[in-house]
Protein backbone atom coordinates (compact mmCIF):
# COMPACT_ATOMS: atom_id res chain seq x y z
CA UNK A 1 0.00 0.00 0.00
CA UNK A 2 1.21 3.50 -0.83
CA UNK A 3 2.42 5.86 1.88
CA UNK A 4 -0.02 8.36 3.37
CA UNK A 5 -0.36 10.17 6.72
CA UNK A 6 -2.36 8.42 9.47
CA UNK A 7 -4.26 11.64 10.11
CA UNK A 8 -4.02 15.28 9.05
CA UNK A 9 -5.34 18.52 10.47
CA UNK A 10 -6.94 19.51 7.15
CA UNK A 11 -8.03 17.04 4.45
CA UNK A 12 -7.49 19.44 1.55
CA UNK A 13 -4.35 21.52 1.02
CA UNK A 14 -3.56 24.40 -1.32
CA UNK A 15 -1.11 23.88 -4.18
CA UNK A 16 1.60 26.27 -2.96
CA UNK A 17 4.80 27.30 -4.73
CA UNK A 18 8.14 25.51 -4.64
CA UNK A 19 10.67 28.32 -4.17
CA UNK A 20 14.41 28.07 -3.62
CA UNK A 21 16.66 25.13 -2.85
CA UNK A 22 16.31 22.64 0.00
CA UNK A 23 17.97 23.87 3.20
CA UNK A 24 16.99 20.77 5.19
CA UNK A 25 17.31 17.15 4.13
CA UNK A 26 20.00 18.02 1.59
CA UNK A 27 22.89 15.93 2.97
CA UNK A 28 23.42 12.17 3.16
CA UNK A 29 22.80 11.39 6.85
CA UNK A 30 21.97 7.70 7.33
CA UNK A 31 23.67 5.71 4.56
CA UNK A 32 26.85 6.16 2.52
CA UNK A 33 25.21 6.98 -0.82
CA UNK A 34 22.14 9.01 -1.78
CA UNK A 35 19.90 10.05 -4.66
CA UNK A 36 19.56 13.84 -4.77
CA UNK A 37 16.92 15.77 -6.72
CA UNK A 38 18.14 18.49 -9.08
CA UNK A 39 14.68 19.96 -9.75
CA UNK A 40 11.62 20.72 -7.69
CA UNK A 41 8.21 19.14 -7.99
CA UNK A 42 5.73 16.73 -6.45
CA UNK A 43 6.60 13.10 -5.89
CA UNK A 44 3.50 10.94 -5.47
CA UNK A 45 3.25 8.14 -2.93
CA UNK A 46 3.10 5.70 -5.87
CA UNK A 47 6.41 7.05 -7.22
CA UNK A 48 8.07 6.62 -3.81
CA UNK A 49 6.78 3.03 -3.65
CA UNK A 50 8.01 2.35 -7.21
CA UNK A 51 11.46 3.61 -6.21
CA UNK A 52 11.46 1.45 -3.08
CA UNK A 53 10.55 -1.69 -5.05
CA UNK A 54 13.18 -0.94 -7.72
CA UNK A 55 15.95 -0.52 -5.11
CA UNK A 56 14.81 -3.68 -3.27
CA UNK A 57 15.13 -5.64 -6.55
CA UNK A 58 18.49 -4.07 -7.37
CA UNK A 59 20.21 -4.65 -4.00
CA UNK A 60 18.68 -8.15 -3.52
CA UNK A 61 18.47 -8.01 0.29
CA UNK A 62 21.96 -6.59 0.82
CA UNK A 63 22.60 -3.25 2.48
CA UNK A 64 20.06 -0.93 4.08
CA UNK A 65 17.63 1.43 2.35
CA UNK A 66 16.51 4.74 3.86
CA UNK A 67 13.56 6.63 2.35
CA UNK A 68 14.03 10.31 3.19
CA UNK A 69 10.75 11.71 1.80
CA UNK A 70 7.14 11.29 2.94
CA UNK A 71 3.94 12.35 1.13
CA UNK A 72 2.26 14.88 3.45
CA UNK A 73 0.41 16.88 0.80
CA UNK A 74 -3.07 15.87 -0.37
CA UNK A 75 -3.74 16.65 -4.03
CA UNK A 76 -7.39 17.06 -4.97
CA UNK A 77 -9.16 16.56 -8.29
CA UNK A 78 -12.67 17.38 -9.50
CA UNK A 79 -14.46 14.69 -11.59
CA UNK A 80 -14.42 15.17 -15.37
CA UNK A 81 -17.26 17.12 -17.01
CA UNK A 82 -18.22 18.88 -13.77
CA UNK A 83 -19.42 22.47 -14.00
CA UNK A 84 -17.73 25.34 -12.20
CA UNK A 85 -18.83 26.38 -8.72
CA UNK A 86 -19.34 23.09 -6.92
CA UNK A 87 -16.38 23.52 -4.59
CA UNK A 88 -12.99 21.89 -4.27
CA UNK A 89 -12.63 18.26 -5.31
CA UNK A 90 -11.88 15.26 -3.11
CA UNK A 91 -8.30 14.21 -2.27
CA UNK A 92 -7.09 12.07 -5.19
CA UNK A 93 -3.54 11.17 -4.09
CA UNK A 94 -0.78 12.11 -1.64
CA UNK A 95 2.47 13.76 -2.68
CA UNK A 96 5.78 14.82 -1.16
CA UNK A 97 6.92 18.35 -1.98
CA UNK A 98 10.46 18.09 -3.36
CA UNK A 99 12.84 21.04 -3.54
CA UNK A 100 16.05 21.04 -5.59
CA UNK A 101 18.88 19.48 -3.56
CA UNK A 102 16.71 17.18 -1.44
CA UNK A 103 17.96 13.65 -0.71
CA UNK A 104 15.23 11.19 -1.75
CA UNK A 105 16.74 7.78 -0.96
CA UNK A 106 19.88 6.59 0.83
CA UNK A 107 21.74 3.29 0.76
CA UNK A 108 24.28 1.88 3.20
CA UNK A 109 26.33 -1.31 3.46
CA UNK A 110 26.88 -1.70 -0.30
CA UNK A 111 29.83 -1.14 -2.65
CA UNK A 112 29.65 2.11 -4.61
CA UNK A 113 29.23 0.38 -7.99
CA UNK A 114 26.14 -1.53 -6.78
CA UNK A 115 24.64 1.62 -5.21
CA UNK A 116 25.29 3.64 -8.37
CA UNK A 117 23.61 0.98 -10.51
CA UNK A 118 20.58 0.77 -8.18
CA UNK A 119 20.12 4.55 -8.08
CA UNK A 120 20.41 4.77 -11.89
CA UNK A 121 17.38 2.48 -12.16
CA UNK A 122 15.46 4.54 -9.59
CA UNK A 123 16.37 7.91 -11.15
CA UNK A 124 14.77 6.73 -14.38
CA UNK A 125 11.41 6.42 -12.58
CA UNK A 126 11.57 9.81 -10.87
CA UNK A 127 9.53 12.76 -12.26
CA UNK A 128 12.59 15.07 -12.16
CA UNK A 129 16.34 14.90 -12.75
CA UNK A 130 18.39 13.29 -9.98
CA UNK A 131 22.06 12.65 -9.26
CA UNK A 132 24.13 10.18 -7.26
CA UNK A 133 25.83 11.66 -4.18
CA UNK A 134 28.10 10.25 -1.47
CA UNK A 135 28.50 11.11 2.20
CA UNK A 136 31.07 13.85 2.79
CA UNK A 137 33.81 12.93 5.27
CA UNK A 138 33.27 14.74 8.58
CA UNK A 139 35.79 17.50 9.29
CA UNK A 140 37.07 17.84 12.82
Amino acid sequence: MALMPKRVKYRKSQRGKIKGNATRGNTVSYGEFGLQSLEGGWMTAETIEAGRITIAHAIRGEGKLFIRVFPHKSVTAIPLETRMGKGKGEPEFWAAVIKPGMILFELGGLPEAAAREAFAKVAYKMPFRCRFVTRRPSVG
